[in-house]
């Protein structure tokens, strides 16, 4: 398979809050000439620690916000240039997402269908199989300000794949959830990868990566600093000892190459 999502040295700066305004000269590297490639038809695991820039880059592919420099650019197309084109063939979820209390499931299902231009004989359909995928058909009616934490994340993964997108973009699908909502969540992203569409998924949960997963990058300090299939991973070491070394080299301020496997 041929790469559908490339990340091409990506570079994101967030200027430091001070009492006088923005002070731009202390700003906070988030993402330091990002490079990688996302082979087609898998699930690509993303690792890091907290703050190594991951959500920022897939927030820059989902188009949800600018990088000051480079692009990414999903089977074929430019965020940068054609960022409404992009956003049509990604579903991009986190467990940040907010929803309005106000509305219903069922409601909001009906407004981001026609906002992504699904056809209506279409969203009824899918509707019914995606609510009843994610045990969402009963609280349908429901306003969101009613819903348990867990039931709007499913809401809220509902809501980010109702075009049924191509390659979906998962940022901590599973942190909130029960065991079995989890166990759903993971069950369902196997079977998007069975029907050929491509996962990004961001975790930190070893165990579920070398599971699912088929490729896998670790990124510190905003830097891709190893990218490679898990069978290749698996051959030497396991993924969580070949994490740790490459942030303990990391830590001790050694030099780090990238490396393709």
């Amino acid at each position: 398979m041929e790469d559908i999502l490339v990340f091409s040295s990506l570079v994101k700066k967030y200027p430091s809050n001070r009492r006088r305004g923005i002070d731009r000269a202390n700003a906070k590297t988030a993402l330091n000439g990002l490079s990688f490639s996302v082979r087609g038809g898998g699930i690509f695991g993303l690792l890091g620690p907290n703050g190594a820039g991951k959500t920022t880059a897939m927030r820059i592919a989902a188009g949800l916000i600018s990088s000051d420099s480079g692009d990414v650019f999903v089977d074929g197309d430019s965020v940068r240039k054609n960022k409404l084109k992009v956003q049509g063939k990604i579903g991009f979820f986190s467990e940040d997402l907010r929803l309005d209390e106000f509305f219903t499931p069922d409601y909001l299902f009906d407004f981001f269908s026609l906002l992504r231009e699904v056809p209506k004989d279409i969203i009824k359909k899918r509707k019914v199989l995606m609510f009843e995928r994610f045990g969402i058909y009963n609280y349908a009616h429901k306003q969101v300000a009613a819903l348990s934490n867990g039931m709007r994340q499913m809401v809220s993964l509902v809501l980010s794949i109702v075009h049924d997108p191509p390659l979906l973009i998962f940022d901590e699908p599973t942190n909130g959830l029960d065991l079995v909502t989890s166990r759903q969540v993971l069950d369902f992203l196997k079977e998007m990868k069975g029907q050929g569409k491509t996962i990004v998924l961001s975790t930190h949960i070893f165990d579920l990566a070398e599971k699912i997963c088929d490729q896998a990058g670790i990124i510190i300090d905003g830097r891709m600093v190893y990218s490679g299939t898990l069978s290749a991973i698996n051959a030497k070491t396991n993924l969580e000892d070949k994490f740790f070394s490459l942030y303990n080299e990391c830590c001790g301020k050694k030099i780090i190459e990238q490396h393709h496997e």
